[in-house]
C-alpha cells in the first residue's frame, strides 16, 4: 500500500489519479474530507500532529511525503516500518538552504532515517499561474515582477508522474532529482501563452519588486518571500539549469507551460 500525503494538492491528488489507475492500493491523507477515486481509502491527518498518521500507515509498504508540519522526525518515526519514502522538497533547499530551511530539514530527516529515500526537488510550479486566474477571467491581464526573467517552471501533473515511477519502481533509493520543465520561460511568455490558449491577448503587466513584495507577504513569511523574489529577480546558475531528471525517470520530455494552460483553461476563461 502506498500513503499519499497532501492528497488533495496540486501534486498529491494527481498523484493519487496515477496509482489508483495503475491498480495501486492507495490512502489518500489530508486535514480535509474529499472525493478520490473508486477503491482509494481516504485518512484524516494533521502532519503537525505526527501521530494522527498511524491509522494511515498501518501496513503501508511506501510514503509519499509533503513538506508540512514541524517535526518531520515525529513523522518518520510513525513511517519507521515502511519500505520507501519519498519526499517532497524543492530546489530552494539546494539552492539557497538558508532561506528554505524548512524543506532542508526535511531532507536531513529522511537521509537520516534509515529508510530507502528519494527526494524530489521541483523548482516553481506551473499552476503559480492560477495566482493570474481572477485578473485573466475579468480584465485579461497578468501582473508579476521581472517579466523578461525565465525560469524552467514544471508541470505539477510530471511531478506527480515521476513520484509514481519513483514509488513503484526499483533503482531510485538515495537519489536526489532536479525537476523542471523544458526550457526557460518568462512570466510575459507565460502570459501570452495563456492568452494563445483563450484566442485573445492577456496583457502582461510588469510589477515593481516592491508591489510584488507587498502582494507576497500576505500569504508567505517574510524571509520565504526574499528567498522567492530573489529566485525569480536573480536566479542562480543552478535555478535557471533545464534538468535531465524528468526525462531520465519518465523516458519522455516534460511538458510545456502551453500543454499546462491548455489543459487548465476552465480557470482562466
Amino acid at each position: 500500500m502506498i500513503v499519499v500525503t497532501g492528497a488533495t494538492g496540486n501534486v498529491g491528488r494527481e498523484l493519487v489519479s496515477i496509482l489508483a489507475a495503475a491498480g495501486e492500493q492507495v490512502t489518500a491523507v489530508s486535514r480535509q474530507s474529499a472525493q478520490f477515486a473508486e477503491g482509494v481509502r481516504h485518512s484524516p491527518a494533521d502532519l503537525n500532529d505526527p501521530t494522527s498518521l498511524r491509522s494511515a500507515l498501518e501496513g503501508a509498504d511506501a510514503l509519499f511525503l509533503l513538506v508540512a508540519g514541524d517535526d518531520p522526525y515525529g513523522i518518520l518515526k510513525e513511517a519507521a516500518d515502511v519500505k520507501r519514502v519519498v519526499l517532497l522538497s524543492s530546489q530552494g533547499a539546494g539552492t539557497r538552504p538558508e532561506v528554505y530551511r524548512h524543506p532542508a530539514l526535511f531532507e536531513q530527516a529522511v537521509r537520516e532515517s534509515g529508510l530507502d529515500f528519494t527526494i524530489l526537488r521541483p523548482g516553481g510550479f506551473d499552476s503559480n499561474a492560477y495566482a493570474w486566474a481572477e485578473s485573466v477571467r475579468t480584465r485579461r491581464t497578468a501582473a508579476a515582477p521581472f517579466g523578461d526573467v525565465g525560469l524552467p517552471t514544471i508541470d505539477p501533473a510530471d511531478i506527480a508522474a515521476v513520484a509514481a515511477a519513483v514509488l513503484r519502481e526499483s533503482g531510485h533509493s538515495g537519489r536526489t532529482y532536479e525537476l523542471t520543465g523544458p526550457a526557460l520561460v518568462t512570466p510575459r511568455e507565460r502570459a501570452a501563452a495563456l492568452g494563445a490558449a483563450l484566442g485573445e491577448p492577456v496583457r502582461f503587466v510588469e510589477q515593481t519588486r516592491e508591489e510584488a513584495r507587498a502582494q507576497m507577504l500576505q500569504v508567505m513569511p517574510a524571509p520565504v518571500v526574499e528567498g522567492t523574489l530573489a529566485i525569480l529577480g536573480e536566479p542562480t546558475a543552478a535555478e535557471q539549469t533545464v534538468s535531465p531528471d524528468v526525462q531520465h525517470v519518465l523516458g519522455r520530455a516534460p511538458r510545456t507551460f502551453a500543454d499546462w494552460a491548455a489543459r487548465n483553461l476552465p480557470a482562466f476563461r
